[in-house]
C-alpha cells in the first residue's frame, strides 16, 4: 500500500484560492521547507494585501497582515527586533512590485536578512485583474482592455534580475508551478532562500510564476500552458544569484 503523504503540521486547513491558482502550491512548498529545516515553529510571516493575504487562513503560524505593499518594511522591523526568528514576506506582484516597489527594493538594497516570496501572476488578482508592473506587452486586463502598451506604461519589471545584478544579496531565483519537475525545482529554490536567512547570509528572494485562470479568462490547463509558452519568455526561470559555496 502506498504511504500517505504527510501534510505539514502548520497547514491548518485547505486553502480558498480559485481553482487552478498557484498560491496553494507555493504555500504548501513553503510549509514543507520550514518543517524539513526545523523552522516551522520559528516563523513569522509578513503578509501582503491581495490573494497572498489568504495565507492567513491556511497556516497556523505567527503572521501579520501588512499595509498594501509594505510587507518588506514590516518584515525588516520584525527581523531586527527578533533576529532569532525566520521572517518571510509573502506577497503578490502587484503588492510587492507596484504598490510596494520602494519598500521591496530598499530591503534588498540594505541586504536585510529576510526571505521574500513573490507570487507573480502578472496582474492584481484579488481586486479584479488590473494591470500590474509585471503585465506583459499586449496583455488585456481590466485597466488595459486593449492590451498593455509598454511604450506608454513601461516594460514589465524583472525584479529578480534587478536585485541579482545591482545589489549585494545572498540568493535570487524564479520558479514555476506548471509541472512536477518545475515544482520540485521551486522547492529547492525556496529551501535555498530560507537556508540563506538561517545562516545569516542576507537577503533572499524567490519569485514564483503562477497561473490566474479567473482573471486571465482561461481554464487552469490553458493558464498553465500560457506560462510555459509565453510568460517564461519574458520571465525566465532559474537561479540568478547563488549562495556562496553552492
Amino acid at each position: 500500500m502506498a504511504k500517505a503523504r504527510k501534510i505539514p503540521k502548520i497547514i491548518e486547513k485547505p486553502s480558498s484560492f480559485c481553482p487552478g491558482c498557484g498560491h496553494g502550491i507555493a504555500i504548501r512548498l513553503i510549509a514543507e521547507c520550514l518543517e524539513e529545516l526545523g523552522q516551522d515553529e520559528n516563523i513569522i510571516f509578513g503578509i501582503g494585501v491581495g490573494c497572498s493575504s489568504l495565507l492567513g487562513g491556511v497556516l497556523e503560524t505567527d503572521r501579520l497582515h501588512c499595509l498594501h505593499g509594505r510587507a518588506s518594511a514590516v518584515c525588516t522591523g520584525m527581523k531586527r527586533v527578533s533576529p532569532e526568528n525566520i521572517v518571510i514576506s509573502y506577497q503578490g506582484d502587484g503588492d510587492a512590485y507596484s504598490i510596494g516597489l520602494s519598500e521591496t527594493t530598499n530591503a534588498a538594497y540594505r541586504n536585510e536578512n529576510i526571505t521574500v516570496i513573490t507570487v507573480n501572476n502578472t496582474n492584481f488578482g484579488m481586486t479584479g485583474g488590473q494591470m500590474s508592473s509585471t503585465t506583459l506587452q499586449g496583455q488585456k486586463t481590466t485597466t488595459s482592455p486593449n492590451g498593455r502598451d509598454c511604450s506608454i506604461t513601461g516594460s514589465p519589471i524583472k525584479f529578480p534580475e534587478l536585485v541579482a545584478q545591482q545589489f549585494n544579496v545572498a540568493y535570487v531565483a524564479r520558479g514555476s508551478v506548471t509541472s512536477p519537475a518545475k515544482i520540485n525545482k521551486l522547492k529547492g529554490y525556496i529551501k535555498n532562500a530560507l537556508e540563506a536567512q538561517i545562516n545569516g547570509e542576507g537577503y533572499s528572494v524567490v519569485e514564483i510564476l503562477s497561473p490566474c485562470p479567473t482573471n486571465w479568462g482561461m481554464t487552469p490547463l490553458q493558464a498553465f500552458e500560457k506560462i510555459d509558452n509565453e510568460i517564461v519568455k519574458e520571465f525566465p526561470i532559474g537561479e540568478f544569484k547563488k549562495r556562496e559555496g553552492k
